[in-house]
């Protein structure tokens, strides 16, 4: 299990730990995250897939997580509105969905966390992922560390990993 200390600001797997960012609105309960309130959800969530961007990054050898490569028309829904909220889109898309491919690198490798997922609820969050920090901005609700450590975790996963986020 992947475990994240939202109090210490660290990740770890596996015996190592790793410094991460989380969301520039703090942490709340699952039950209380809503749809761009920049807070990071507690709880437990499965590793649903990994999504990488093919020109910044190679595939990690002995990676064990069902991946796909991302491309410029990927998105993820982010509209309540929409019957494809908390999924992934294709762009030009009617509503409202983040870009996947991104000039700042946050998202060359992402991680997809099953939060409000199954079925997904319009309004309580979308788009939870573990993915690429900068330096030691916030996201959005998602955690980020080092791309390089993200990569270097990918192999330690297992097919059906769990993070905790407390």
């Amino acid at each position: 299990m992947i475990r994240v200390d939202t109090g210490a600001r660290t990740l770890s797997l596996d015996g190592w730990a790793i410094g991460c960012t989380i969301g520039r609105g703090g942490t709340c309960p699952a039950a209380d995250k809503r749809e761009g309130d920049g807070r990071t959800p507690l709880g437990i969530w499965p590793v649903r897939a990994v999504l990488l961007r093919r020109d910044r990054v190679t595939v990690p050898a002995g990676l064990r997580l069902p991946w796909r490569w991302i491309d410029p028309a990927d998105g993820w829904s982010d509209d309540v509105r929409d019957a494809a909220y908390n999924r992934p889109v294709r762009h030009p898309h009617r509503f409202s969905a983040e870009r996947l491919w991104r000039a700042d690198g946050l998202y060359d490798v992402i991680v997809v966390l099953g939060h409000n997922d199954a079925p997904p609820v319009p309004g309580l969050g979308s788009a939870i992922f573990l993915h690429c920090r900068d330096g030691d901005r916030p996201t959005e609700g998602c955690v980020a560390v080092e791309r390089a450590a993200l990569l270097a975790m990918l192999v330690e996963m297992a097919a059906e990993e769990l993070v905790e986020i407390q």
